[in-house]
């Protein structure tokens, strides 16, 4: 069995890991820590945790030895913390941004401020299994990626792959969730319910993800929260240098690219309600739904994706790293297949 411990597991990440781990097949749920709810039951903040978990948060200073640790905590704090994590698990899988980037100064620039372990960066593996998969493999260390750029850079790959791309404008629509379980003025019920808010217009830190993965530098990112808890669609403009791509090309190319990934699903039919990705679709799997459209107008691609922004953008997607890292099948503990109706 792979010993488990997660730290910073009383956020919406750390208790959507506590549930997956719990009803992991070859996994051991050892510790799961919490600065602010040490001594308290984990189902005390996760109460669908009831009768499923009995453990109870510890403190960070409590964290044990084990096989495989997750990093469920705020942004600056792996970084600062990376070197007593290192000796508590030679596996370690980070679900902030602190080891995401392969250049510090891009910390200095996204994130504005001087990353405290640069020296690190290299040995961490960008964590989207569909594109790094072998290196997670051999990989130790792996940072998970963000949530909004997983929805992007798994909607666009494959026509990136495929083509000369001039430039992609994106625009994101997002649930409450991924706000984290900190409040704010803005999170406020009155405030926040059927609101349809662009709070970052530009600027958004995972456009330095994007443009490191897709190799792309003109990326142009939107986000939109809206009212809906767990989710993101995405809908990427992708503009082509010179050609003009027909649909079946896109078929072929998009088949080529995802027909064996156990979590990336092509959802592209001519009628019916749902032609196209919706996150509702998708709560609590590990699922993204990729689709397209070819403007026959001009040469631009319209590709929508969607996924559980707490789950294959974040939890699950890091179930599905520690399955690959460390030698399981790759959908263990995965293999919920989201409800309909909702």
């Amino acid at each position: 069995m792979i010993r488990a411990s997660i730290a910073g597991a009383s956020g919406y990440a750390g208790g959507e890991m506590l549930r997956l781990l719990s009803r992991h097949s070859e996994v051991e749920l050892f510790q799961a820590s919490s600065r602010s709810k040490a001594g308290r039951y984990v189902h005390s903040v996760n109460p669908n945790l009831r009768k499923i978990l009995s453990l109870k948060f510890c403190s960070p200073e409590q964290l044990k030895p084990c096989d495989v640790l997750f990093l469920c905590l705020p942004h600056g704090e792996s970084m600062n913390s990376i070197e007593r994590y290192l000796e508590i698990a030679p596996n370690i899988i980070d679900l902030s941004a602190d080891f995401r980037l392969n250049q510090s100064s891009d910390y200095v620039t996204w994130y504005g401020q001087t990353h405290s372990q640069a020296q690190r960066l290299d040995q961490f593996v960008y964590g989207i299994p569909e594109i790094h998969r072998n290196r997670i493999a051999d990989a130790n260390y792996v940072a998970a990626a963000g949530c909004n750029a997983t929805s992007v850079i798994l909607g666009v790959l494959p026509i990136v792959q495929e083509y000369c791309v001039d430039s992609i404008v994106a625009e994101v629509k997002v649930g409450s969730s991924e706000g984290g379980r900190s409040f704010s003025e803005g999170s406020h019920h009155p405030v926040r319910s059927s609101a349809v808010r662009s709070y970052r217009p530009v600027g958004h830190r995972h456009v330095a993800e994007m443009k490191q993965e897709l190799g792309i530098e003109k990326i142009y990112f939107s986000a939109t929260s809206i009212g809906m808890v767990r989710g993101i669609v995405a809908t990427c403009h992708v503009f082509l240098e010179h050609e003009n791509v027909s649909e079946i090309e896109l078929w072929k190319i998009y088949r080529r690219s995802y027909q064996k990934e156990p979590f990336v699903r092509i959802v592209k039919d001519r009628t019916g309600f749902h032609r196209l990705p919706e996150p509702k679709h998708l709560a609590g799997t590990n699922f993204c739904d990729v689709g397209f459209v070819s403007d026959p107008d001009g040469e631009r691609i319209v590709v929508v994706s969607a996924l559980d922004n707490l789950m294959k953008g974040a939890a699950g997607q890091a179930v599905q790293i520690m399955n690959i890292m460390l030698g399981v099948p790759e959908s263990a503990g995965l293999e919920f297949t989201g409800l309909f109706p909702v």
